[in-house]
């Protein structure tokens, strides 16, 4: 996967993460690809919410030790 930009949000807590997201995502196009890394169980549940609400596809989430990474293709 060829990511285009990657934001770091661990140790911030909802809704700080996806109001990082989103503000990465602003500055990108059309089909490009966003990897977040959080720190917070909720960012799960959040950027599966906020895929649904904004139109951005909302391509892959995994948990790697205490981390969530989440991978958004911009709309």
């Amino acid at each position: 996967m060829n990511i285009d930009k990657e934001i770091d949000t661990r140790g911030l807590n909802c809704p700080l993460p996806i109001l990082k997201a989103k503000k990465a995502l602003t500055d990108m196009q059309s089909g490009q690809l966003l990897k977040v890394v959080a720190t917070d169980a909720g960012s799960v549940r959040d950027f599966q919410a906020f895929a649904k609400q904004t139109g951005n596809e909302l391509v892959e989430q995994q948990t790697v030790g205490v981390e969530y990474i989440h991978v958004l293709r911009r709309r």
